[in-house]
């Protein structure tokens, strides 16, 4: 369970929360304007050189902003194309050919500015780049702001299976400017709230009754409601990534839903449905073989449907995707130990375990009754 109490609402000022990690710890700054303030990125630049990665769609927004910030470095930059359909080895080579081209030794700094894919791809290239460099998140999507850039995974996928290729790598800091989000599209907004939810059903009860209370102000951008939300997603996300860095043990708890999600996301094709929107549909598919199991309230699930409804995402499957293809997909999980399934499935509302303990029957009839629907 959290230890995070009972919830206070955030004001729109700068927050700062801390990844504890010793020598590795981080700064998440979260707040309204942050994205091209100096005093924010100046202690976590390694040298004097930055590597800018960004995309298509967000460059042309901020860019600019976050460049006349810091203007005291030389500043390099590389624009990918955007999608998920683009977060691949092919991609990932255009920012090392950028870092060869302009001669980038170890001391330069990447500063990922965009949402989820451009996160994992610059945080994969400095882990791997001259075996390692520093980098900073620079989020400018909901889901990027209380999920990805935070915890250090970093990778590609790989048309087997989502995010199979990649490494955990740290930033120096994560800087979540909640101004980005005003150019957000409804539907980005919308499956960044998956992950919301996600941590009230892990571990955090109160949350999850908030966000009842308050989806609606979510959905309509109040900023004291989103600023809020990012925080205590946060703070959730830092208390069990200090806990276990590696996904040892109780870090395999933030894939709840995504076992199902990640499977709609490589069957439906990259890009097709987004992260969040697959998410959505796997919290209430973890749910409702939580139910099937025995474990779960049916209320607890009626309420857990009615939330992702509430939240704008949908809560069925595509009917297309047969059955034998979710077996196949999921059986390539990262949770798959010596051959077995394991799952992230629910006692109740914030509280979550890991289980290979599954009757195949009712993880086939979960699946089957959803694709029905």
């Amino acid at each position: 369970m959290s230890t995070l109490g009972p919830i206070s609402e955030a004001g729109t000022g700068r927050q700062q929360l801390d990844v504890d990690l010793g020598a590795r710890s981080y700064p998440i700054f979260i707040g309204d304007g942050l994205l091209s303030d100096p005093a924010c990125y100046r202690p976590y630049i390694a040298g004097e050189r930055l590597m800018i990665v960004s995309n298509e769609t967000v460059a042309p927004l901020y860019l600019d902003a976050l460049r006349s910030g810091l203007a005291a470095f030389e500043i390099d930059q590389v624009i990918l194309p955007d999608g998920e359909r683009f977060k691949d080895l092919a991609t990932l080579n255009r920012i090392f050919d950028a870092l060869l081209e302009r001669r980038c030794g170890r001391d330069v700094t990447i500063v990922a500015l965009g949402g989820g894919v451009v996160g994992d791809m610059a945080g994969f290239a400095a882990a791997c780049y001259q075996r390692g460099i520093a980098f900073i998140q620079v989020p400018t999507t909901l889901l990027a702001q209380v999920d990805s850039s935070v915890g250090g995974k970093t990778g590609v996928n790989h048309p087997a299976g989502k995010n199979m290729i990649g490494a955990f790598h740290q930033p120096r800091a994560v800087i979540a400017d909640t101004a980005t989000l005003a150019t957000l599209p409804d539907r980005e907004l919308a499956a960044g709230l998956a992950e919301v939810v996600k941590y009230g059903m892990i571990s955090d009860r109160p949350f999850f009754d908030w966000l009842e209370d308050r989806v609606a102000a979510l959905r309509a951008r109040d900023a004291t409601a989103l600023a809020t939300a990012i925080a205590r997603s946060c703070q959730n996300k830092a208390e069990i990534v200090a806990a276990d860095e590696r996904e040892s043990g109780q870090r395999a708890l933030l894939n709840l839903g995504h076992s199902f999600g990640h499977a709609i996301e490589a069957g439906t094709g990259y890009g097709t449905w987004l992260h969040g929107e697959a998410v959505g549909v796997g919290l209430v598919m973890a749910a409702q073989l939580s139910v099937r199991l025995g474990w779960l309230a049916a209320t607890d699930l009626d309420r857990i449907r009615n939330l992702v409804e509430r939240c704008g995402l949908p809560t069925e499957p595509p009917a297309d995707l047969p059955s034998e293809r979710w077996l196949e997909l999921m059986a390539v999980d990262k949770k798959v130990q010596r051959g077995r399934l394991r799952l992230v499935l629910l006692k109740g509302i914030g509280e979550a375990l890991l289980t290979a303990d599954i009757e195949p029957a009712l993880l086939q009839e979960t699946i089957d009754q959803a694709i029905r629907r």
